[in-house]
């Protein structure tokens, strides 16, 4: 491939390697890999074709199509002027505009009534900011609301959004079909014309519309549009001809009604507040507030636009700029024309020479003094057909009313299927995965289409929606209160991710907008906004203890991130303190599948409170080594995080194991939280190994020293690594499901008669069954208990090495922990034991103490530990002083020792001088007779504490004791193991710890 018109493998900048796996614009291509252009090159690769990769990060699902990009003129796709301008407008533009408007300019008067809906607008807007900053951070797709806040706030809140965001769409889907329904029974009343009677009636007209309604959202988005436009052009008339009829003179009719046109004395009685009823400013603006919640009807059907980015933030803050300056007009025009009260009557006519005492009526001619007495049917705060009145044809405002009530049910009936599909399809909530599929050429989803019918018929049958408006109007606000939330919150988190394109926005002005999203709950209903939070909470817990499998690179990941990093940086400001000491542990496993017993001793006392990094030493060809790192660390990770193991995973290369573990030695950890403890099992193939790897297995121990670590050995007689096993059980359980997906596939061909396909048949079966066979495969790979899958190979296995694995994942039920406190390292000898009494598990284990001592002074030995664990707050079941560890050992025990090391002694004072030279240059690492010699008193000990570890300590669940100290260059390699070996003999698990001879307990407050 040519580049700048050279050969290169190198490639431009390209939008096709940036774009999602599940794409449907293009096709997502792979650009060439670090290793393609950093390792020698190959001769086959001339180009980098391009490949559709799996599913990655959690978008998009494997059902969809993936790489394949639809031709433009299947789709059917909406501007910023039919997709969102025109679905605002007509959602906000409600019954609200038509009926309770002049009764809120009546109550709180036009003064007040502008700063209502200004405050409204302030919610709104702000909300819109939001939304269009987010919108505009990367490709939107259908969802909405949910797609908005899940990618950003993460599936928790998407989630629980997602779901009671549909709901209230579908809820709000027969509140505006009873309100359709409500004014043609009153137009039926009228003209005594009911089928039934009023409530029977509402339910037949209300499953009417719903039914109509719901055949033109199936037909297809295309006719939904046409629809919403012919209803916008009935609104707009509607509108126009209040405007109209304002400025037409009055006849008497309607002067007795209270209408008297444009009059200075009308808009200054009405300027000010006229509250009544037990209303008052909070109560009024509640009744107001649902009118504007009609701000995300185009972002609502994100898939279905053209530019979402564009058409979102144009489209919906010009809808709110011009649906505000609508009510702002609409109010001061309703409240400069009609009085709030009036008899209706035209023979209440006065002298215009009469003292009117203020009244703007009695200036005008007209004497409503009455509707002080009695409640008139007639003026701002009577009639809520004002606007009909004041219009120049009355039939047109209830035209708009129809058009206003259906265009918003149908917006809901779009917008609730379509919020419903994105989360199924996201399979959060495993069980709704049915309704995620789509039909037809825009992925229609019919199945949530008719779940939404029904959802809303059973409400119009319910017929009781004043009870549950409140909720809604409350899951609408908790869903901007959320959208205003992620807009912050991705903003602060200061993720680099976090670069929209829309400028026009505030991090501060969006918190601002969820603390009034908030309140306004409140003060809509309080009872509705306690039971929205409780909803709301519940599914976001539901969701985390479900745990999908899902990676949106939310915000709240990234603060998570910028959390741990700033905990991280201001530990390194505070001087460690012996209180606040635990053990943080490098943990030599391997892969944490191999020894399971070490990991899950030392996650007893690590897990939730303490570091734990499972660490891995790949050694070999370095290209081979590094490969293998990028391929297992991310896989590892994801093991133990599966399986619920608190701990990280580590992974180096090395030319040996030493020298791996010297790189983890020094630079694993960061600031404060830095291991100081290492955890590694006991070699017990010393004697059978290269001598090479002896050294380097005694060299990792003196390392640890050397970098002031604690050390932690543990042993258990069955062995720790069962790598092996768990090979042969996948060996074993690969062959058997390989056996049978040959004879299913067999069957299957044997009864198809049709003999000209067999062959193919069989072929498509055996393609399938390896499909499955490879996925279950991995499945078994990293399965934990992937040493339990195979019970019935039992026989094949070391069955007691399983069985030993495993038994720190049990209950230890009653026993003792025996500790062998044999020498003062600072207190992690005895600090360990403690920790593992604190765990479930082990509660049930007793400590028992075992120090050395004098046989004279055994009790007052024993009294001064009983007040050293005292004073270290540190219980135990019995203290027993030893008084007799420096006796020899008994001659089988001395003569098993000395058979141990034979193979590994130079037995150099029976030879000649030069020879014994010679031997000594050939075999540096063999146990000389000098050594054997020099040490031979610490030699009787380590075989005298195995006698008594066999006498005191047979019966206990685990036995923790003193680890020997071997200085370096002068304890060979062979004679410590030795030493270790003879110690932990023929026992129960055994854990040899030795600390860095600092203090880890203090008896200090």
């Amino acid at each position: 491939m040519k580049t700048f018109g050279h050969n290169t493998v190198d490639r431009v900048p390209r939008i096709d390697f940036y774009r999602n796996t599940v794409s449907f614009s293009g096709v997502k291509i792979n650009r060439p890999t670090l290793a393609d252009l950093h390792e020698d090159l190959k001769k086959d690769i001339v180009s980098v074709h391009g490949t559709v990769e799996g599913v990655v990060n959690g978008d998009g699902t494997i059902s969809d199509e993936a790489g394949r990009k639809p031709p433009e003129n299947e789709l059917v796709r909406f501007g910023w002027i039919k997709g969102v301008l025109v679905r605002c407008m007509l959602n906000i533009w409600g019954v609200m505009l038509f009926i309770r408007l002049s009764w809120i300019v009546g109550q709180a008067g036009i003064g007040l009534a502008v700063v209502i809906i200004l405050l409204a607008t302030v919610v709104t807007s702000i909300t819109g900011l939001s939304t269009s900053a987010i919108s505009t951070n990367g490709c939107v797709r259908g969802g909405g609301a949910y797609y908005l806040i899940s990618r950003s706030l993460g599936p928790e809140f998407g989630g629980s959004i997602g779901l009671i965001f549909s709901f209230a769409n579908a809820v709000a889907v027969a509140m505006y079909v009873v309100g359709f329904a409500e004014t043609m029974v009153d137009i039926l009343k009228e003209n005594n014309a009911l089928m039934v009677d009023p409530i029977s009636d509402i339910r037949i007209i209300g499953c009417i519309t719903v039914v109509v309604l719901l055949g033109v959202t199936v037909a297809g988005m295309e006719w939904e549009t046409k629809a919403q436009v012919i209803l916008l052009f009935i609104l707009l008339i509607g509108i126009c001809n209040f405007f109209i009829g304002s400025v037409i003179p009055s006849n008497n009719g309607k002067k007795g009604k209270g209408f008297f046109n444009y009059q200075a004395n009308i808009f200054a009685e009405n300027f000010g507040p006229s509250f009544r009823d037990g209303e008052g400013f909070f109560s009024v603006f509640s009744i107001f507030f649902p009118a504007a919640t009609g701000i995300l009807a185009g972002a609502n059907i994100s898939g279905d636009l053209k530019d979402p980015q564009r058409a979102i933030p144009k489209g919906t803050m010009l809808a709110i700029f011009i649906t505000t300056i609508t009510y702002i007009i609409v109010a001061i025009c309703v409240g400069a024309t009609v009085v709030r009260d009036a008899t209706g009557s035209m023979n209440d006519t006065i002298s215009l020479s009469i003292n009117c005492n203020g009244s703007a009526a009695c200036k005008l001619g007209y004497d409503f003094s009455t509707c002080d007495k009695q409640t008139c049917k007639f003026g701002l705060m009577n009639n809520f057909q004002v606007m009909s009145m004041v219009s120049g044809f009355g039939p047109l405002i209830t035209a708009g009313i129809f058009s206003a009530t259906l265009s918003s049910a149908l917006a809901s009936l779009v917008s609730a299927p379509k919020i419903f599909q994105a989360l199924c399809k996201d399979n959060i909530y495993k069980g709704l995965y049915f309704f995620g599929k789509g039909y037809g050429k825009n992925g229609e989803p019919i199945r949530s289409y008719i779940l939404t019918f029904f959802i809303a018929v059973a409400f119009i049958l319910i017929a009781e929606l004043n009870t549950i408006a409140p909720v809604i109007s409350n899951f609408f606000l908790a869903s901007y209160a959320l959208i205003n939330f992620s807009c912050f919150h991705a903003s602060y988190s200061k993720t680099p991710g976090w670069r929209p394109s829309f400028r026009f926005y505030n991090m501060w002005l969006s918190l601002l907008g969820t603390i009034l999203c908030c309140a306004v709950m409140f003060v809509i209903n309080w009872w509705a906004a306690v039971i929205t939070v409780a909803i709301v909470l519940f599914l976001n817990i539901y969701v985390i203890y479900n745990k999908p499998e899902v990676n949106w690179g939310s915000s709240a990941q990234a603060m998570s991130y910028v959390t741990a990093l700033q905990d991280a940086l201001s530990l390194t400001g505070v001087n460690d303190h012996i209180k606040n000491f635990r053990p943080q542990c490098i943990v030599l496993t391997g892969s944490p599948m191999s020894r399971p017993a070490l990991l899950d001793l030392t996650l007893s006392f690590t897990k939730n409170f303490s570091l734990c990094i499972c660490s891995q030493i790949f050694m070999g060809p370095r290209k081979q080594t590094v490969s293998e790192i990028n391929m297992n660390i991310d896989k590892y990770q994801q093991w133990l995080t599966k399986n619920k193991k608190k701990a990280f995973y580590a992974a180096v290369a090395g030319d040996n194991l030493r020298e791996g573990v010297k790189c983890l030695l020094q630079a694993s950890g960061l600031g404060r939280m830095k291991p100081n403890t290492l955890v590694i099992g006991y070699k017990t193939d010393w004697h059978c190994i290269n001598f090479r790897d002896v050294d380097n297995y005694v060299g990792i121990l003196h390392d640890a020293f050397d970098f002031e670590y604690g050390l932690i050995i543990l042993r258990i007689s069955q062995g720790l690594d069962i790598s092996r096993i768990l090979q042969i059980q996948e060996e074993m359980q690969r062959q058997e499901l390989e056996r049978l997906a040959l004879e299913s596939a067999k069957k299957d061909e044997q009864e198809d008669g049709k003999r000209g396909i067999r062959s193919l048949k069989f072929l498509n079966k055996a393609v399938k069954y390896n499909l499955i066979l490879t996925t279950q495969n991995t499945m078994i790979s990293f399965s934990y208990s992937g040493f339990k899958i195979a019970t019935g190979y039992a026989a094949n296995f070391n069955q007691r090495q399983l069985e030993a694995s495993a038994q720190f994942q049990m209950n230890q039920g009653k026993g003792t922990i025996d500790v062998w406190w044999l020498f003062d390292d600072g207190g992690l000898t005895i600090l360990i034991p403690y920790l593992l009494t604190t765990r479930k598990k082990w509660s049930g284990c007793k400590l028992r103490i075992f120090i050395g001592g004098k046989l004279d002074s055994i009790n007052e030995e024993k009294r001064a530990m009983a007040a050293l664990l005292g004073k270290f707050r540190i219980q135990c079941a019995d203290i027993k002083v030893i008084g007799d560890i420096n006796v020899k050992p008994s001659k089988e025990s001395w003569k098993a020792f000395e058979d141990l090391i034979e193979p590994y002694q130079l037995h150099e004072s029976s030879k000649d001088p030069v020879t014994a030279e010679l031997l000594q240059k050939e075999y540096p690492w063999k146990i000389t007779d000098a050594e054997l010699e020099r040490f031979k008193d610490k030699t009787y000990r380590q075989v005298r504490l195995n006698e008594l570890l066999q006498e005191n300590s047979r019966a206990a669940n685990i036995i923790v004791v003193s680890l020997p100290i071997a200085r370096k260059e002068a304890v060979s390699s062979y004679l410590y193991l030795a030493w270790l070996e003879i110690l932990s003999r023929n026992l129960p698990p055994v854990i040899m710890i030795r600390g860095n001879q600092k203090n880890v307990l203090t008896f200090y407050s």
